[in-house]
């Protein structure tokens, strides 16, 4: 009776077209595991489900042989059904991820789910007809079940209809970065019911088709595009003390100089006069950033430099109007903080090689003429080839000096420290900038312009010789890098440039 049983189960469940089955299945899920290294996660769940299924008719295939025929075929053709499904999704995998992909075509992953959907549902069809149901009959009296189903579904069906839409008309695609309201992020997946899209805080939003399809969202910049851009603004208040024109000028051009990471150089950043605000005029800086992911960290860099380059020009921010003042400016108190002042730049003044020479006296009057510069990492301080006007002191912070030559890379000459100084041969001679200087850190300095120094070598003509040895061995510093000098070839050319230096001074500032 054992053997009778076994055998009528086995006969149920072995059936002819079963070995074929296995063999396909096993087939599809070797090569998505071999071609879809990132998918294999998906083909070992689904190969799972599919030995589910296969346990499922063995399992109707007993019922047979207990006696209950009904029930047996019920099950039997459930995980049929089940089995046929698993096939569909790994064939599917393979021919969308693997297949298509290696023939150059990359359809968006929407198509893909709607023609698995609708194969599954070409599959159940399949089994009700050959389980005798009448599908013309079905599809003829439905007419009642469908506007019901249809009004249930209305949401999920508006999010399918949607992401079709995003997908023929390409308005969204893998890769954009886009802005919906108050969230920015890259769209990383668009599926048959939502987009996914992922912030610069690594969250994951899922925002549902029809959501896209109804409301306003912005294509910050796409895969797409030779360049990603977009324009960024940053607005600012400058009081009426500084003329607009000059406000513009002056934020142009120090933009146009500095070197800020992911800020683009072409087109330079541009400021405009928004409005005219109750003592101050309302700016905005706009600038192009290169990648949107570090939004918020580009904004602060470049409002670091606005606010060095509006201190380098003597303008000041506007304060609201509503602040209060509760500090009395006395002269007293103005003479202390201006004699603090004084005191901290002829120290400064003491530990420079080329004002060594000088007196207390001329160091003093010589610290009543310096302005304060400050500069923020990445600025351009001289530019080589540039008109000089000044020389620049380096009280706090690293800068570093280049050389550059036409059609080749820049070169390191060397790197500034708290105390040195540079820019003096153009201040002393006249002649144009030798050399590039670059903040290399947020740095302090003091500038020094001709009328400056003009009153103290006027008065003894004699620092002229004095500073002209600082300058050589400087000149000789910039020889050596240009033209690879050897060291007996050093010092001739510090003593022939010494020479030409002390009379390039006196003839720059009219001495005898």
């Amino acid at each position: 009776m054992a053997e009778g049983f076994a055998a009528t189960a086995f006969a149920y469940f072995w059936r002819p077209e079963l070995p074929y089955v296995i063999v396909i299945a096993a087939a599809l899920a070797a090569a998505g595991w071999v071609f879809l290294a990132a998918e294999r996660r998906a083909v070992k769940n689904t190969l799972g489900f599919f030995a589910l299924c296969l346990a499922g008719q063995f399992g109707a295939a007993l019922i047979e042989a207990l006696g209950f025929a009904g029930g047996a075929a019920f099950t039997h053709e459930m995980f049929l059904v089940g089995s046929g499904l698993a096939l569909i999704r790994l064939a599917g995998l393979l021919i969308f991820r693997a297949l298509l992909p290696g023939l150059g075509l990359r359809p968006p992953r929407i198509l893909e789910d709607i023609l698995v959907i609708l194969a599954y549902v070409a599959w159940g069809m399949v089994r009700l007809r050959y389980a005798g149901l009448d599908l013309s009959g079905i599809v003829a009296t439905s007419a009642v079940i469908t506007a019901v189903v249809a009004f249930a579904m209305q949401d999920t069906l508006g999010n399918i209809m949607g992401g079709l839409a995003l997908q023929l008309d390409s308005s969204v695609e893998l890769g954009d970065w886009i802005r919906v309201d108050d969230l920015s992020g890259q769209v990383v997946e668009i599926h048959w019911r939502y987009t996914a899209v992922e912030t610069r805080s690594g969250e994951t939003v899922i925002i549902p088709n029809s959501l896209l399809m109804k409301t306003k969202f912005v294509v910050v910049s796409g895969p797409g595009q030779p360049s990603p851009r977009s324009r960024r603004q940053i607005p600012f208040d400058v009081e009426f003390g500084a003329a607009p024109s000059t406000v513009i000028d002056k934020v142009e051009r120090a933009f146009a100089k500095a070197e800020i990471q992911n800020v683009l150089a072409d087109p330079a950043p541009s400021c405009v006069l928004m409005d005219f605000g109750p003592g101050y005029g309302h700016y905005v800086l706009r600038y192009w950033l290169l990648d949107p992911r570090p939004e918020d960290l580009t904004d602060s860099n470049v409002r670091l430099h606005l606010y060095a380059a509006l201190q380098r020009a003597g303008m000041r921010l506007a304060v609201p109007e509503s602040a209060m003042h509760v500090t009395k400016e006395t002269e007293q108190r103005q003479a202390v903080r201006r004699a603090k002042e004084i005191e901290r730049r002829r120290v400064a003044l003491q530990n420079v090689r080329l004002f060594a020479s000088f007196t207390e006296e001329e160091r003093a009057a010589l610290a009543e003429r310096l302005v304060y510069a400050p500069f923020v990492r990445g600025d351009v301080i001289t530019r080589q080839g540039a008109v000089s006007h000044w020389l620049y002191l380096l009280v706090e912070g690293e800068a570093d000096i280049w050389l550059e030559a036409p059609d080749q890379p820049r070169r390191l000459l060397t790197t500034l420290h708290n105390g040195d100084i540079f820019g003096e041969m153009g201040l002393l001679t006249g002649e144009p900038r030798r050399a590039t200087v670059t903040a290399r850190t947020d740095v302090q300095c003091y500038r020094l312009d001709k009328a400056g120094f003009e009153d103290i070598i006027q008065s003894r003509p004699a620092i002229a010789e004095e500073v002209s040895h600082v300058l050589a061995e400087r000149e000789a510093e910039i020889l050596q890098v240009r033209q690879a000098m050897d060291q007996e070839a050093t010092g001739r050319a510090v003593a022939a440039s010494r020479t030409t230096i002390v009379g390039k001074i006196r003839s720059f500032f009219g001495l005898n």
